[in-house]
């Protein structure tokens, strides 16, 4: 059988969540609503512009009496794509992804190996399971179809696919950072997740960096190896097999944000939160709640930015929001501890009647709300300690529409490569640093905040999710890399 061209297949998407989630609140009845999450964001517009299949974990667990099937259906049609789901019970979950994935290879990947907790039960869920997501593709596969397994969760399944036969094209995708080689060595299991990725035909990074350390480790770990070509799409010879690495910075679909951005609802939410601020520069941030996205360090940068520079003082408010995650792992307990305890020290500290600096939102928003906020913030504040990407970052960007808007990042974040010449850069260790980037940024000229703004937003607008995908699905099946779309203009290599 020969493999399949990703040009005329269908599209498989595999991912540990399915883009909806199946719940129950209190004692009503199982229901089904839309998730979250940059993958959702990336992939939901690819899917419904193409059509294809979506193979995931919905949520609820097989104890559940519910459904699934049902009610995936249901949503198959509204949403018009097909559906999927992998039913995990609650010990796969503890184990594959509480356990192996989110306390092993998130902070592994992310250099907080003092969080890791090398439990070798973890590593056999994570085995199984990586198993029951491929069983689940072979049971729905058609002979054209293009598999795309997506992140850390998974990165098992491509060999599981081979054992079972699978002959199709199997793409993989990392959107977290890939740590370099003296963090990747502590895993125990280093050698086998190494050999996992090298059965994929296709195996994506969020920038050059993230390669760089990819094929440090091949050549450290893997003997037998030897690389073709010097563009965003490699090659690679690695024991007489053929794969490609290739740099694919993920992005969004920038013109459905731009859009909704400009309703006349949007428009009319923003216009009542900014009523609650007169007077006031946005400084907005919005994250997950995790330790990676540096969120006390930022809360520390503004208590320092009143301190030092007192005409902030009731003349700017930070709107943090943050939304609930992975509130069982203790790391995380913690860390939603140390939040909420700066917020009400700088709060204390700097509240005077008719302003209160930082406005605190424990709770995801709707798409309504975000947006709207995205819409008014004179700055967006992305500190994160190491990211993948941040599609906060581009969201922001495509929904200032009046151009004003300062995008003040960390240059741990993957998208910094896009946006270095534009944005204001920040080492979010440096607390005085974070401090006078705000300051900057308030004060900038308006001509300089429309220039940068531009630049911003011209950039996510030519690199948008679609783009993401066609140059992926292209590396997939280009006979020559040299026909490859070219990413040097706006990533340079390093």
């Amino acid at each position: 059988m020969e493999k399949s061209d990703p040009s005329n297949s269908r599209l498989v998407i595999v991912s540990n969540r399915l883009p909806v989630i199946i719940s129950k609140k209190h004692d009503k009845e199982w229901q089904i609503e839309s998730g979250s999450g940059g993958l959702v964001t990336a992939l939901a517009p690819v899917l419904k512009d193409r059509g294809g299949l979506w193979i995931g974990w919905p949520g609820n667990l097989v104890e559940d009496e519910v459904d699934s099937a049902a009610l995936l259906e249901s949503q198959s049609k509204e949403i018009g794509y097909d559906l999927k789901s992998v039913e995990l019970n609650r010990s796969e979950v503890e184990n594959y992804y509480k356990g192996f994935a989110n306390e092993i290879i998130w902070p592994l990947f992310h250099d907080f190996i003092a969080y890791c907790n090398f439990n070798p039960d973890y590593w056999a869920a994570y085995l199984s399971v990586n198993r029951k997501f491929a069983k689940v593709i072979v049971e729905n596969l058609q002979p054209s179809d293009f598999i795309w397994i997506h992140d850390y969760h998974l990165i098992g399944v491509g060999e599981e696919l081979r054992k079972m036969g699978v002959k199709n094209r199997i793409g993989f995708f990392l959107h977290i950072p890939f740590p370099p080689t003296d963090i990747f060595v502590r895993l125990p299991w280093r050698f086998q997740i190494l050999n996992s990725l090298l059965e994929y035909d296709l195996i994506g990074l969020q920038s050059f960096r993230e390669r760089r350390n990819f094929l440090q480790a091949i050549r450290t770990f893997v003997q037998d190896t030897r690389g073709i070509g010097k563009g965003p799409v490699i090659k690679m010879k690695v024991r007489e097999k053929e794969i490609r690495i290739g740099v694919f910075p993920i992005s969004i679909d920038f013109e459905e944000f731009a859009q909704m951005a400009a309703s006349q609802e949007v428009s009319d939410r923003a216009w009542y939160i900014h009523e609650d601020y007169r007077e006031q520069k946005i400084i907005f941030g919005v994250d997950r709640l995790d330790y990676t996205k540096g969120i006390p360090e930022r809360l520390k940068a503004y208590q320092n930015a009143l301190r030092r520079y007192p005409e902030l003082c009731k003349n700017t408010t930070l709107i943090q929001v943050v939304v609930p995650s992975r509130r069982d792992i203790p790391q995380y307990a913690s860390l939603l501890e140390e939040i909420e305890r700066l917020v009400g020290e700088i709060n204390g500290e700097f509240t005077q009647p008719g302003w209160v600096p930082i406005h605190y939102i424990y709770r995801s928003l709707d798409r309504t709300d975000l947006v709207a906020y995205y819409r008014m913030a004179e700055l967006a504040f992305i500190t994160p300690l190491k990211d993948g990407m941040n599609l906060v970052a581009k969201e922001y960007c495509a929904c200032n529409l009046e151009l004003s808007g300062v995008l003040v990042m960390s240059e741990f974040a993957g998208s910094v490569a896009q946006f270095q010449k534009a944005a204001l850069l920040v080492n979010p260790h440096d607390i005085e640093g974070m401090a006078d980037a705000i300051h900057r940024a308030i004060h900038l000229p308006l001509n300089e905040r429309n220039w940068r703004m531009k630049r911003l937003r011209a950039s996510v607008r030519k690199q948008n999710i679609f783009w993401w995908v066609d140059s992926f699905l292209e590396a997939a099946i280009s006979k020559s890399l040299n026909n490859f779309p070219r990413l040097e203009d706006y990533i340079p290599q390093r």
